[in-house]
C-alpha cells in the first residue's frame, strides 16, 4: 500500500481516534476528582472563590464528556453525510465556550450581590489547594499537545481551559491565605477568576466559529502544500491553491496547469501530486487536483552545440554548449536565443543524466539532437518532465529556426525540424 492512499488515511484516522479517546477518559477522571476536592474544601471554608473554581471544574466534566461524544461521532461518515461529521468538534467547542461564559457569569453575580462568610478553617486547607494547582496544567499540556499532532480542536480547546485553570487555582489560593489571615479577598479572587474564564471561552468560540465559517487554512500550510505541487516536474503554474479546515482535518483543492495534454497521464500526474499531500501535510483528508494542459503559447527548443556560432553538435553530454531558442507559436515566429556552456561535460559519471537534469531548470518543450541519445537515462529523465527528444537534420542553429518558423506558420508545429 503506498503512502498517502485513503486506506493508510483511514489507519492513521483509526489510531488517532483511540489516543484521543484515550486522553479524553483521562481528562474526564481527573476533572471528576479536582470537582470533588474543590467543592468539599469550598464547604469547609466557605470560599465563593473556591466554590466558583469548582464550578468551573465541573464545567470542565462537562467538557470531557462532551469532548468523548465528539471524538466518537466526528469521523463517521455516511450517505447522508459523505464528507463526515467532522464539525461536530468545533460544535462541541462552541458549546464549551458558552458553558464557560455562563460560569464566568454567574461567578461574577454571587460575587457581587452576597457578602462573605468567614469559616475558621486548618492550614492543612492551603497545603491541599497548593497540591492540586499544578494538576489542571500538567493535564492541559498534555492535551493540547496531543490535540495539535492529531488536529483535534475540541481537545485543543479542553487542554488551553485546564492551562487556565492553573491561573484561577493559584488565585483561590491566594484568597485563601488572606482569609486565613484575616483579609476579606475571597469575592475579589471570585471575580478576577470570572475575568480569565471568559477570556478562556472568547479564545475558544473565535477558533471554533473560523472553522464553521470555512476559513482558510493557515498560510504556512498552504505554503507547504504549493512547494510540494510545485516540485512535480509536470507543473507548469499553479492557478489557485484553497484549504479549509472540518474538525481537525484538511480539505485541499488545488488548480494547477500541466505541461502534459494527454489524459491518462495527466490523471496519473494528479494522483501523484495528491498523494504526495497526503504524505506530507498532517491531517488532509481531502485532496481535489483541478487540471489543465498548457496553452501553448511559446515554445522552447533545447539545442546541443559545437561552439557559440550556432554550429548543432552530434553528441548529448559531451557537446560544449547548448542553444535554448524561444519561439512565439501563436505568432509564428522567433523570439530569441541563449547559449550557456555545459557545466556537466568535464564530468566523469553520469554525465548525461547530469545534462538532463541541467536542461530541467531551464523548462525547455523539445530537445534536438543529431543523433539518438546513446543512453536510457538521460532520456527518461526528460520524458519524466513530458520534455519531447526529437532528432534534426539541421546542422546550425539558424536552419534550425527557419524551419520551425515555417512549420508554426503552416500550422505543423509538431513537425521536427
Amino acid at each position: 500500500m503506498q503512502a498517502g492512499t485513503p486506506e493508510k488515511t483511514a489507519t492513521i484516522t483509526r489510531m488517532s481516534e483511540s489516543r484521543l479517546l484515550r486522553v479524553a477518559s483521562y481528562s474526564l477522571i481527573i476533572n471528576i476528582g479536582l470537582v470533588l476536592t474543590k467543592l468539599g474544601l469550598s464547604i469547609i471554608t466557605g470560599s465563593l472563590a473556591l466554590r466558583a473554581d469548582g464550578i468551573h471544574s465541573f464545567v470542565d466534566v462537562i467538557m470531557s464528556v462532551a469532548l468523548i461524544v465528539g471524538i466518537l461521532i466526528s469521523s463517521r461518515k455516511s450517505r447522508q453525510y459523505p464528507y463526515g461529521l467532522y464539525k461536530v468538534e468545533n460544535i462541541v467547542s462552541i458549546v464549551i465556550a458558552f458553558l464557560v461564559f455562563l460560569t464566568a457569569y454567574e461567578i461574577v453575580i454571587e460575587a457581587l450581590s452576597t457578602e462573605g462568610m468567614y469559616v475558621p478553617y486548618g492550614g492543612w486547607v492551603l497545603a491541599v489547594v497548593a497540591l492540586i494547582i499544578p494538576v489542571p496544567y500538567l493535564l492541559g499540556a498534555y492535551e493540547v499537545r496531543v490535540g495539535k499532532k492529531y488536529f483535534s480542536p475540541s481537545l485543543i480547546a479542553d487542554g488551553k481551559q485546564h492551562k487556565v485553570d492553573v491561573l484561577t487555582s493559584s488565585i483561590v489560593f491566594f484568597a485563601l491565605i488572606g482569609q486565613y489571615l484575616g483579609y476579606p479577598l475571597d469575592h475579589v479572587a471570585a471575580i478576577i477568576i470570572a475575568i480569565f474564564v471568559f477570556h478562556s471561552g472568547w479564545g475558544i468560540l473565535k477558533d471554533s466559529m473560523r472553522t464553521l465559517l470555512d476559513a482558510s487554512v493557515d498560510y504556512p500550510t498552504l505554503d507547504r502544500i504549493r512547494s510540494i505541487i510545485r516540485s512535480d516536474p509536470m507543473v507548469k503554474n499553479i492557478v489557485s491553491v484553497t484549504g479549509r479546515s472540518s474538525g481537525r482535518y484538511i480539505f485541499v483543492e488545488a488548480i494547477v496547469t500541466l505541461t502534459e495534454s494527454d489524459f491518462d497521464k495527466a490523471h496519473h500526474a494528479s494522483e501523484r501530486i495528491e498523494g504526495k499531500i497526503r504524505e506530507q501535510v498532517p491531517n488532509v483528508d481531502r485532496v481535489l487536483i483541478h487540471y489543465e494542459p498548457e496553452e501553448a503559447t511559446h515554445l522552447r527548443y533545447a539545442v546541443p552545440l559545437q561552439d557559440r556560432d550556432g554550429t548543432v553538435s552530434p553528441h548529448f553530454g559531451d557537446a560544449p554548449y547548448f542553444a535554448f531558442i524561444d519561439f512565439n507559436a501563436a505568432a509564428g515566429r522567433f523570439e530569441k536565443q541563449e547559449i550557456i556552456p555545459n557545466e556537466a561535460r568535464e564530468e566523469d559519471r553520469r554525465k548525461g543524466i547530469l545534462v538532463a537534469k541541467m536542461l530541467l531548470a531551464h523548462r525547455p518543450d523539445i530537445v534536438l539532437t543529431r543523433k539518438p541519445i546513446s543512453e536510457k537515462g538521460p532520456e527518461c529523465v526528460l520524458q519524466a518532465a513530458n520534455i519531447e527528444v526529437r532528432e534534426t537534420g539541421a546542422e546550425t542553429v539558424a536552419a534550425i529556426i527557419r524551419q520551425v518558423e515555417q512549420g508554426l506558420q503552416d500550422g505543423k508545429a509538431s513537425e521536427e525540424p
